[in-house]
């Protein structure tokens, strides 16, 4: 079943016109397993003989300054500050756009140590696939940015017991320990419904069976 809806997902994955490159996003609440799902798509493209670059969203943080300022606790805080979306556009998504240069930066911040960092410009491969794992990626001012992107709908009394077992938060969706992030995640629904904007929406409550429940129309042509 996973390989079945990966390859599906991977054939709606366009084609690049004029040596062109393509946006993908992957998008889902914490603990909705978007990274491993973006590792496996982009493995799968590659062996399919496409050239593909993978980029976290964590990797582009805002420092502790910026994304706690509003408090630690804070939800619309966890919402509104925790990305550098400047610098994501900059370095990545205006890199592989339509006419881009190509050249980009895969990181911005080092979470540990809460580093700014600017590492030389890599350059990718003509029609290379970008394929990006993170939160809140169908936000207004990223939206649009997709040529195909996945909404992985879980809900959160999985996501945060996956937490729970990756981070050692507390397990339950109502505790003030991770109120945080669920709470956030509930004002980025509410906001830009992004299970209505991703091209496809996929229940990943089960890792090994997940289920498409929505594909919307490609469109022909996406502003940036």
């Amino acid at each position: 079943m996973r390989l079945r809806v990966l390859a599906t997902v991977a054939d709606r994955v366009p084609e690049p016109p004029d040596r062109a490159c393509v946006r993908v996003g992957v998008d889902g609440p914490d603990g909705s397993g978007k990274t491993v799902f973006a590792d496996d798509l982009a493995a799968l493209l590659r062996e399919r003989g496409r050239p593909v670059v993978r980029i976290s969203l964590d990797d582009f943080h805002n420092v502790r300054a910026v994304r706690y300022r509003r408090g630690r606790d804070s939800p619309e805080g966890f919402w509104r500050d925790s990305y550098d979306y400047a610098r994501f556009r900059a370095d990545v998504l205006d890199p592989f756009g339509p006419g881009g240069s190509r050249r980009y930066r895969a990181a911005a911040h080092d979470l540990a140590t809460d580093a700014v960092l600017t590492p030389e410009p890599r350059l990718a491969p003509e029609g290379a696939v970008l394929v990006v794992d993170g939160l809140f990626l169908h936000r207004d001012e990223l939206a649009n940015v997709w040529d195909l992107s996945v909404f992985l709908d879980v809900p959160f009394a999985v996501t945060v017991r996956r937490m729970a077992l990756r981070d050692g938060t507390n397990p339950d969706p109502d505790h003030a320990d991770v109120r945080r992030y669920v709470e956030a995640q509930r004002i980025y629904f509410a906001a830009c419904t992004p299970q209505r904007r991703a091209t496809v929406l996929l229940d990943n409550t089960d890792f090994h069976q997940p289920r498409i429940l929505h594909r919307r129309a490609a469109e022909p042509d996406r502003p940036t």
